[in-house]
This record gives structure tokens, C-alpha cells and sequence, in this order.
């Protein structure tokens, strides 16, 4: 057998070492010798390598573990590494991607098909379905979220409210009952008259029909002053700054001034065709608003007492205001005007016809001389705020009922009013933010009447129900009353003027 694989002399052949043992691995390294000098295998590979060596190199990427696995021995060679990862710079082989993508292909199409992308909203809502949960709620809360409005919100109606009301400790306590109530029989159900006033000497006058009550808030008594004749009735009443004399318009058109000290009638003054139911003073000048619409001014230290005529109405005058200075007067009527007029000129200054009613309640304001409130009967319930000096209308609100009169505050920067239908109550408003203070009911029918005491604490108020009350709605608690609590208490009446 051993002469067999003897070679022939002469052929080149090459020969095994005899080191070599059956037993090597087809990957190992083989040693080729030839008859004149030893070959690497790096060299036969540049020189170009037979078939039969270039297939024995590429079984060096073949998988082992088939048939007897000797124990390899340790080469200086660097032994490249067969698996599906791979080294990560080395590229994975074509046929091992391939089977690792069809894996992955066939359980993806054996799970379950949820969306990739967390920030789906598909995702989203397999999350949600999955929990139980709604997709736009919020999964903890410390309470319950209040139930939404059926009816749609009118953004308009909540930005032009006026501003929220003042905190319940920061409010000022106003009482609502009444400090005082007194009758007042036959009093005129008219909301065109003015029958009420109130003296810088502690006095008020009421009329009652025909009949003019003076009662004394110092020594609480009461005396009956005047009666008209049986053809006419009580349709004015005001008293003069000084708090001496008192003014009556009668439903014929005339006016009587009286002395309160001595309880005559100094003078009776003509001219108006037509019942005289509001009156005004500034100084020595008596303002008188006509059912016709006309003014009369009249200088009661003169003989000829006519001084001017203002025509700026074309109805009943029912409102008329000095200002506290005489520079300007206000007036309104029953055809439904505000007019301001210059105390210089015989046209009015500004005509306003914003209200659409009636309008009697009118007020200068005491610490802001140009601003005048103006009130609208029942079609009309508003108060406008002007500026006299511009014309403007600086503010208004709704009252919700007829307003019949309107009196400043003299400590606080407030201001109440009174209304008739259908509410028939007292209002004190704060201002410039016209909240809403606090609300008395305060007669069974409209409040008629109201004036102001001259310590600015006091309001007294006039119904049809025959009823005159007092209300402490401006009671200085811890303050200094800027006049005394009886204007001129004890003390005997200085007349600041003569009248003829």
C-alpha cells in the first residue's frame, strides 16, 4: 500500500508533513512543500491558487457541528467567527438576514397590531379602550368637575357687568329698618310733585293736600304753617339755603315764600299759567318749573321779581337743580330732556335724550361739581352721570325700577335712590363703580319723596301709603360729621337775605 502512493520519479507531487495527523480539521492550516523550496500560502494565492485549494478556502465559512468535532489546535492565525449576529463590523452574511427578517415577519403577523407611534392618536385611543377610561379626561382629580352649562355663554353680557361687589367684611353695614316713622295723611299720589324737603335747620316740610306741616327733628313737634284756598293744592315745596324761608308752588301758578321764624307769608309771586310743581334756590334766585314746560327765575329782593324765562321744554317740568355754586342749573321734564343751563344764558347749554321717560330725579355731585345724575321713570329706569363741562355721559346703569328721586352722600362716595314701580325700594349705590350696596324694602307703594338731613345721615322718604320714614343710611360711625347732627341746634335762625 505504501508503494502505492509512492510518487513516480521525476513528477513533482507534493508531500504531507508526517507530523500531520489524520485526525486535522479541514479548516486547519496545511503545510505545502515542493521538491526545491517551501510554498506559503499567501504566495500560491498571489500566484493564482488551483480550484481545489480555492474550494478548500471557502469551507472555512461553512457552520460547523456536523459529524466528530476533534479538538481544534490553537493557530497564530486570526480565526473568523460564523454566527447570525455576526461582528459588528462585519456585514451579516445575505442568507442569515434573510432568515432573521422572515422571523421577524412571521411574529409580527401572529401578535397583536397596535400602533407604533406613542404619540398617535390611534395609539391614544387603544390605550384609553384597553383602561376603560375616556380619551379627554383626566385620570386623577381632587373632585369632580363642575357640570357645563346647557345654555351658550354670552362673553358680551359677562365683560360689560358692572365690577364684582365688595367682600361681605369689607361692606359697610347699612341698616334697613327704619330710625323713625311718622303719618303723613292726604299726601298726593303724583309723581310729578315734589312735596318733601329737608332744612339746614332741622326742619321738614311736608304737603298734605292743602295743608304745609313743618316738624321740628330737634324737639320732635309739629305745626301746621300754611293753608291753600279750597281751589287749589300744594304742588312744591323748598326750603331756602339758609334754612329761614320756605317756598310753596300751587297748583294755579303761584308761589309763596314763607318766614318759618315768624310764620307769615312775606310775599306771593304770579306769572305762571299753570300749576308750579318743582322749585330751586341759589342765593337771592328762585327757579320755578311750570306744568307747561317754561322756568321762571325770580330775584325775591326785588318788586319785580321776573328775572328771566327759560324755554327748553315742551312738557311738564318735574326736575330742577342748582348747582352748589349757581354757575349752572339742571332740568328735566316730562318730555323726557335733561337740560343744562349756564346761570348766564337764557338757551340751555347741553339737551340730553338718552332717557325714555319722565325725568324728575336729578343731583349734583358734592365733591365733583360738574357731575350731574339724572333718573327715568318707568319706561325708562336708568341713571345717566354727566359731565356738565363736556356734555358727556361718564356713566349709567340699570336701576330696574322707576327712579323718583336721587340724594348724594356727604361722607361717602355713594349715593341711594328712590323708586316706585315695581319694586317700591331704597338703593345705595357705591360710585364710581355703581355696585350695588345694599337694597331696603321700604313702602308698600312707590316712594314718592325723599330729602336728605343736613348732617348728610339721615334720609327721609315719602309714600302714597301715608307714611313718612326716617333711615339712618349714612350714619358716620368713628367719624366727624362735617355739618352738626341739627345744623343749627338751640341757636335762632340767621337770614341771609331780605325779601320784599
Amino acid at each position: 500500500m505504501l508503494d502505492m502512493m509512492t510518487p513516480a520519479k521525476g513528477s513533482y507531487s507534493p508531500s504531507v508533513s508526517r507530523k500531520c495527523s489524520p485526525f486535522t480539521p479541514r479548516n486547519a492550516s496545511l503545510s505545502i512543500r515542493t521538491a526545491t523550496r517551501k510554498v506559503s500560502p499567501k504566495a500560491s494565492i498571489l500566484r493564482g491558487a488551483s480550484p481545489i485549494k480555492l474550494d478548500y478556502a471557502t469551507a472555512d465559512w461553512q457552520l460547523t457541528g456536523t459529524g466528530p468535532q476533534p479538538t481544534p489546535r490553537k493557530s497564530k492565525k486570526t480565526t473568523i467567527r460564523s454566527g447570525t449576529s455576526g461582528d459588528r463590523f462585519i456585514p451579516v452574511p445575505t442568507g442569515t438576514a434573510t432568515a432573521t427578517s422572515k422571523l421577524v415577519m412571521d411574529t409580527a403577523q401572529h401578535a397583536t397590531s397596535y400602533p407604533a407611534n406613542p404619540s398617535s392618536l390611534a395609539y391614544q385611543s387603544c390605550v384609553a379602550e384597553a383602561c376603560g377610561l375616556a380619551l379627554n379626561t383626566r385620570i386623577l382629580a381632587f373632585k369632580q368637575a363642575a357640570p357645563e352649562s346647557s345654555k351658550p355663554i354670552d362673553l358680551r353680557s359677562q365683560y360689560n357687568r358692572p365690577l364684582k361687589p365688595l367682600a361681605a367684611a369689607m361692606r359697610r353695614k347699612i341698616v334697613s329698618t327704619p330710625d323713625r316713622v311718622l303719618d303723613a295723611p292726604g299726601l298726593l299720589d303724583d309723581y310729578y310733585l315734589n312735596l318733601l324737603d329737608w332744612s339746614s335747620s332741622n326742619s321738614v316740610a311736608i304737603g298734605l293736600e292743602r295743608a304745609l306741616y313743618v316738624w321740628n327733628a330737634d324737639s320732635g313737634t309739629v305745626s301746621q304753617l300754611m293753608e291753600t284756598s279750597p281751589d287749589t293744592y300744594i304742588a312744591g315745596v323748598k326750603w331756602s339755603a339758609d334754612g329761614a324761608y320756605v317756598s310753596v308752588g300751587l297748583g294755579d301758578g303761584d308761589v309763596h315764600i314763607w318766614d318759618i321764624e315768624t310764620g307769615t307769608r312775606l310775599r306771593s309771586m304770579r306769572g305762571h299759567a299753570a300749576r308750579v310743581g318743582v322749585l330751586s334756590w341759589d342765593k337771592h334766585i328762585l327757579s320755578s318749573g311750570c306744568r307747561d314746560g317754561s322756568i321762571h327765575n325770580h330775584d325775591v329782593r326785588v318788586a319785580d321779581h321776573k328775572v328771566s324765562e327759560l324755554l327748553g321744554h315742551s312738557s311738564e317740568v318735574c326736575g330742577l337743580e342748582w348747582r352748589s355754586d349757581g354757575a349752572q342749573l339742571a332740568s328735566g321734564g316730562n318730555d323726557n330732556l335733561v337740560n343744562i343751563w349756564d346761570a348766564r344764558s337764557s338757551a340751555p347749554k347741553f339737551s340730553k335724550t338718552n332717557h325714555k321717560a319722565a325725568v324728575k330725579a336729578l343731583a349734583w355731585c358734592p365733591w365733583q361739581n360738574n357731575l350731574l345724575v339724572s333718573g327715568g321713570g318707568s319706561y325708562d329706569r336708568h341713571m345717566h352721570f354727566w359731565n356738565s363741562t363736556s356734555g358727556a355721559r361718564v356713566n349709567s346703569i340699570d336701576t330696574g325700577s322707576q327712579v323718583t328721586s336721587i340724594r348724594w352722600s356727604h361722607t361717602y362716595k355713594e349715593l341711594v335712590s328712590s323708586h316706585g314701580f315695581p319694586d317700591n325700594h331704597l338703593a345705595v349705590w357705591s360710585y364710581p363703580t355703581l355696585v350695588k350696596n345694599t337694597e331696603i324694602p321700604a313702602h308698600e307703594t312707590r316712594v314718592l319723596h325723599s330729602a336728605l338731613s343736613p348732617d348728610g345721615q339721615t334720609l327721609a322718604t315719602a309714600a302714597s301709603d301715608e307714611n313718612l320714614k326716617f333711615w339712618k343710611l349714612f350714619e358716620q360711625t368713628g367719624r366727624k360729621p362735617s355739618v352738626s347732627a341739627g345744623g343749627v341746634h338751640g341757636k335762632e335762625v340767621s337770614k341771609a337775605m331780605t325779601i320784599r
